[in-house]
């Protein structure tokens, strides 16, 4: 028995998880000594007092302002240059191996109706490809357009890593390489009882949630990918999340943009819909850049309109971002994410002291999450670069209507018919101009525009038919 942690857990006002772990069997209590004691208890007496036995309220700064940002395309001959060095910055920091690619990658296709990791989910509309592979095959082409192997990073949870690892293993890396990808497992918090008590979801577990995306930050640290990176020379991360197929992996304008600006952490931006498409709002406070999330805008202010009438607040988060990795080494600094925690109230099922598991009809417990976009005002230089919709942000979310399998396969074949309508291919349009057929060019011979212009010149074929599914490349 781990005398001192039950020592710690007392001092931590814990006695009952100590009489807990006294009193279990051995086999059940190795599992929960080692959960119990991968907890920061320096900090967790503090957020319980702060979090749990106290609601905080999000509070909107009176002086909030709508974040500047770099239009895209370029409006002024000044931007047109910038953006021409910044791309020029960009792909000489790809070939000299300067960018690695990070994909959050810890949630179930559960809301997919798919059991298993997101990311094994067959998202592609003619090939039916993975998620997984659809990235693998598009960094294995940008890695060879800039000749140099781009690391990629995928953070998992403990929920999904397995089957993740062992999914890359079965299908031999996708030919990418595995000594180009790390695995690492996000962390995770315990639920906490509003009477500030640890409670158990199993004899020999306690009940835990993923720490939220802004725990990629620690995880990163704590399982030796920070230091991975610096032996690599790694000095940016392209961070994406596994539901976006339509992302770009590494963007040479918006990196070479980041580090010109000599950003610490730069964000892509979407001009929103409507004032309240569920997009966080960049927004900028006391001249830091922050994000409020758009269930906590107020509604006077989502619905400010310029002169011109287009939204005040108009730039919503994709959470495609670039980081800087000397940022997330201070962020991290001393083993603790530096970042703020925001509390849920969730119904936590749990065992009662008689051994049964019991299943709350109302909320009981409070999970602490983290979110990446609070390190942005912790940041000396940010940087929000406007985006195309249609050439980047098709999330997989839900089955079918907004944000869904159907909706992102939609925009894969309409981002892969435009290409092939730049490379001279005429394709069938329905009456509102969606393409009649379904085309999928495989993003392992075509990385962006100028791939594919290439691709088709010396691959030529003949125009899709109406109705028709066609793939194109290996």
């Amino acid at each position: 028995m781990n005398h001192d942690l039950i020592r710690i857990l007392k001092q931590a006002n814990q006695c009952k998880m100590a009489d807990i772990l006294e009193k279990s069997a051995p086999a059940d209590r190795e599992k929960l000594e080692k959960q119990l004691s991968a907890i920061n208890w320096d900090e967790l007496p503090e957020l319980i007092q702060d979090y749990v036995f106290h609601k905080p309220e999000t509070a909107i700064p009176d002086d909030l302002q709508p974040a500047p940002f770099f239009p895209f395309p370029a409006k002024t001959p000044e931007q047109k240059k910038l953006y021409a060095e910044a791309e020029k910055k960009g792909k000489e920091l790809l070939a000299q191996g300067k960018v690695a690619a990070l994909t959050v990658a810890g949630g179930q296709g559960t809301r997919l109706g798919f059991d298993g990791p997101k990311g094994t989910y067959p998202i592609t509309p003619v090939c039916h490809k993975s998620l997984f592979q659809y990235f693998a095959e598009s960094l294995a082409r940008a890695s060879e357009k800039f000749n140099a192997p781009i690391h990629w990073f995928i953070m998992t949870s403990e929920l999904n890593d397995k089957a993740t690892r062992d999914f890359f293993k079965s299908h031999q890396y996708f030919g990418y390489g595995e000594e180009h990808i790390t695995f690492f497992t996000q962390g995770t918090m315990p639920a906490i009882q509003y009477d500030g008590q640890l409670i158990l979801a199993a004899k020999d577990s306690l009940a835990l949630a993923p720490n939220g995306h802004g725990g990629t930050l620690l995880a990163l640290r704590k399982s030796g990918s920070l230091d991975l990176m610096k032996k690599l020379g790694v000095e940016y991360l392209s961070y994406f999340q596994v539901d976006n197929p339509l992302v770009p992996v590494v963007d040479p304008l918006f990196i070479g943009l980041h580090c010109l600006e000599k950003s610490q952490m730069s964000c892509r931006m979407l001009p929103k819909t409507n004032p309240y498409e569920k997009l966080g709002n960049f927004c900028i406070s006391r001249g830091h850049l922050q994000i409020i999330e758009y269930s906590d805008m107020p509604a006077e202010l989502a619905e400010r309109r310029k002169a011109d009438g287009t939204l005040d607040f108009l730039a919503g988060s994709p959470a495609i971002h670039v980081i800087s990795r000397d940022f997330i080494e201070q962020l991290t600094k001393d083993g603790r994410l530096n970042m703020p925690w925001h509390r849920a109230d969730k119904k936590v099922a749990y065992l009662d002291e008689h051994g049964n598991t019991v299943k709350p009809e109302a909320n009981n417990a409070v999970k602490l999450e983290s979110f990446i976009f609070d390190a942005l005002p912790l940041a000396e230089k940010t940087m929000v670069f406007e985006g195309s919709r249609a050439e980047m942000f098709a999330p997989t979310k839900n089955q079918t209507g907004v944000d869904s399998v159907e909706s992102c396969r939609q925009m894969l074949v309409a981002r892969d018919a435009r290409r092939m309508e730049l490379s001279g291919i005429k394709v069938p349009r329905k009456k509102d101009g969606t393409p009649d057929c379904l085309v999928e060019i495989s993003p392992r011979c075509v990385f962006d525009d100028e791939d594919a212009v290439q691709f088709f010149h010396d691959n030529p074929v003949n125009p899709p038919v109406p109705g028709e599914a066609v793939s194109y490349g290996k």
